[in-house]
């Protein structure tokens, strides 16, 4: 089902009129943390928070748990905003409902933003937590095959990134991701590979130009954007890695390289599922409400994933 004219006119003056993030940054940190933070109270969910530390400086993440007292598995949760804006306050109302949704203890990391920090700390970041989970059981009370990393748009990029890492460095190895319209690729220009650039990246919201400014953000040193850490669809070996699930949003411009992402996983003998929400937006799953179809039909998907 295609778009109303009307909101496809309102959708195009929205994209035109963004501000420029480069020099917005900072404001715009604060309204998306205004703009998300509406949390479902206890006790509906169980909350606390947790640091863990990493070459002296203290990581805070968020744990979402459900309600029962019974051991729950757990979903690792890297947030999106372009590795420049969100926090664990802006994705509060996303993870409580994540929760409440998977019945999963919901780990959300607050790793360093661009540009103050660039690539690849924010990565390092959600490695050094993922690290710590994985090894030491006693913090969730789960074994390792029960996680699952999770991340939404540069969100899903750290996840990937991370299982490519992981598997390059040997100390552990997710069994399951989730990436949810992940940045796989390095070129959002006019002269991208992929048509989703070409079709989605003037008029929905997110457009070629933001993504490109946050990209310079995240990683000024052009050198490393081949770097399959940046842009993991470059890496040339794509073998053991964890099964994944891969889901996209049909007006988005990283629809195609999360896919194309997806297919380089099924080439190389990895169990991979890749699903595009029809009439979907990039940032929906965070941006609507939680009763919207489009959410329960992401989570239809997400659940048969981590049941299977």
């Amino acid at each position: 089902m295609a778009f109303h004219k009307v909101t496809l006119a309102a959708l195009k003056l929205l994209s035109h009129s963004s501000p420029d993030i480069k020099k917005t940054y900072k404001i715009h940190r604060q309204l998306v943390t205004l703009a998300h933070k509406k949390v479902i109270k206890p006790p509906y969910y169980k909350i606390w928070n947790h640091k863990i530390t990493r070459d002296g400086y203290d990581i805070a993440v968020r744990i979402f748990s459900p309600p029962s007292d019974l051991p729950h598995a757990v979903l690792l949760f890297f947030h999106g905003g372009g590795w420049v804006t969100g926090n664990i306050e802006s994705y509060d109302s996303v993870c409580a409902n994540m929760a409440i949704m998977t019945d999963h203890i919901v780990v959300s990391v607050d790793y360093r933003l661009a540009p103050e920090y660039p690539f690849p700390t924010a990565l390092e970041d959600c490695y050094c937590v993922a690290k710590e989970i994985f090894l030491d059981d006693t913090l969730l009370k789960t074994k390792a095959d029960e996680i699952t990393i999770i991340g939404d748009s540069a969100g899903g990029n750290l996840a990937a990134a991370l299982s490519l890492m992981a598997r390059d460095r040997g100390e552990f190895l997710p069994k399951r991701q989730i990436l949810i319209y992940p940045a796989t690729f390095n070129n959002h220009s006019e002269t991208s590979p992929f048509s989703s650039v070409k079709e989605n990246g003037t008029d929905y919201i997110l457009t070629s130009k933001t993504v490109s400014d946050y990209m310079e953000m995240y990683c000024p040193n052009k050198k490393n954007w081949r770097n399959p850490y940046f842009a993991p669809l470059l890496e040339k070996d794509f073998s053991k890695q964890p099964r994944t699930l891969i889901i996209t949003a049909e007006y988005c411009l990283l629809r195609d390289e999360g896919e194309a992402y997806g297919r380089k996983l099924q080439e190389a003998g990895n169990d991979v599922i890749i699903e595009r929400i029809p009439n979907a937006l990039h940032g929906y799953f965070s941006s609507l409400p939680n009763k919207n179809h489009l959410i329960q039909y992401t989570y239809k998907i997400i659940n048969q994933f981590l049941q299977e």
